[in-house]
């Protein structure tokens, strides 16, 4: 008879147990889903402590438990590239210094936990009613920080007239004077002398470094 007692345990296990498809939307259905009624608001901090803010908002959402009401607190920030000795240091600067963005689902108790987090002096609006951003300024600058880091921005400063000697390409280790600087771009166009002829040859600010 062992074999009919093991058939018998076996049926007992599995009895009360869901099907796995059951069990899998069991639990995502328990998973928070989002708030359609959330929008994008920018708040006035403290120059210097906005991290500190985003730091302070996120720990009140899990306190108060308003995670269907306040979504993600963003610091707009690009990656920056120095050029320092000839190495280059990549580092994030704000974008909007003194400001930082909350998704949220505003109303009266909202308003108030933000509002009186510390460091926060106030929303952007008119008078004292919170604006929502547009669709297009959310895109903006969500866009804008996404690019950035992928294609982090040079702080480096070139001047017409001065002297440059090129690192990268098939001018490397050449020197030539600039002759016109395009900031938005981010390119030169430096002339080189080539088999005794100042030649324009357009190279990006990563691709030459100062002669001192």
């Amino acid at each position: 008879m062992p074999d009919k007692e093991e058939k018998d345990e076996s049926v007992a296990v599995g009895e009360g147990q869901p099907p796995p498809d059951a069990a899998a939307e069991a639990v995502a259905s328990s998973e928070p889903a989002r708030n359609p009624n959330m929008k994008w608001y920018i708040i006035h901090a403290y120059s210097g402590f906005e991290r500190k803010v985003r730091e302070s908002l996120e720990s009140r959402v899990q306190a108060f438990g308003l995670q269907n009401k306040i979504g993600k607190v963003l610091i707009p920030t690009e990656s920056v590239t120095e050029v320092r000795g000839g190495k280059k240091y990549t580092s994030e600067r704000m974008f909007y210094p003194g400001y930082v963005l909350v998704e949220m689902d505003m109303d009266d108790h909202v308003w108030h936990v933000v509002k009186s987090t510390p460091r926060v002096t106030g929303f952007v609006g008119t008078g004292q009613q919170p604006t929502p951003l547009s669709d297009e300024e959310v895109n903006h600058i969500v866009y804008k920080v996404a690019d950035s880091r992928e294609k982090p921005k040079l702080k480096v400063k070139f001047e017409k007239g001065e002297t440059v000697r090129i690192g990268e390409g098939p001018f490397a280790t050449f020197t030539g004077i600039v002759d016109d600087v395009n900031e938005d771009r981010e390119t030169l166009k430096v002339m080189v002398t080539i088999f005794g002829r100042s030649t324009p040859v357009e190279l990006e600010f990563g691709q030459v470094e100062k002669v001192a």
